[in-house]
């Protein structure tokens, strides 16, 4: 959906601020809209993706539990887990990341993207941020 009016009116969890503590982790920009408070025991926050735009490569870790859940709300987008062909997401698509599994997401080419990411809980929990994903493997997927 390049159309940015038509996406931000699918868009129902707001845009919210662009995602400059993480930006270093991503190629183009991401936005953050927490969807919970400082006080909630989970990180729930809808993030949004420009164009083209795609986290790096990263993993989840746990010694037990842990993970994260996308829950596609808007927009076109791409996940991909390594050694894996990469899935297409769309609103409604649920995508459930176990710990320690390497992938990485983001919008298509031609599309905004949304989706809410829930970390689930665990034991010695971390986000180990690695690579980028190369322009010609995510130009591949086009």
């Amino acid at each position: 959906m390049s159309d940015k009016v038509s996406f931000d009116e699918e868009n129902i969890f707001g845009q919210g601020q662009e995602n400059v503590t993480f930006a270093q982790y991503f190629d183009g920009k991401s936005f953050l809209n927490p969807l919970v408070d400082d006080q909630s025991p989970l990180f729930l926050a809808n993030v949004t993706f420009e164009p083209a735009c795609r986290n790096h490569w990263h993993i989840h870790r746990a010694d037990k539990g842990g993970g994260q859940i996308l829950i596609c709300t808007a927009g076109q987008g791409w996940y991909q887990e390594e050694g894996k062909a990469a899935v297409s997401l769309e609103p409604g698509k649920v995508i459930v990341i176990p710990a320690n599994v390497k992938h990485w997401h983001g919008a298509k080419g031609d599309s905004w993207f949304s989706h809410i990411a829930l970390e689930v809980p665990g034991d010695n929990t971390k986000t180990e941020w690695l690579e980028p994903v190369s322009e010609e493997d995510y130009l591949a997927l086009s």
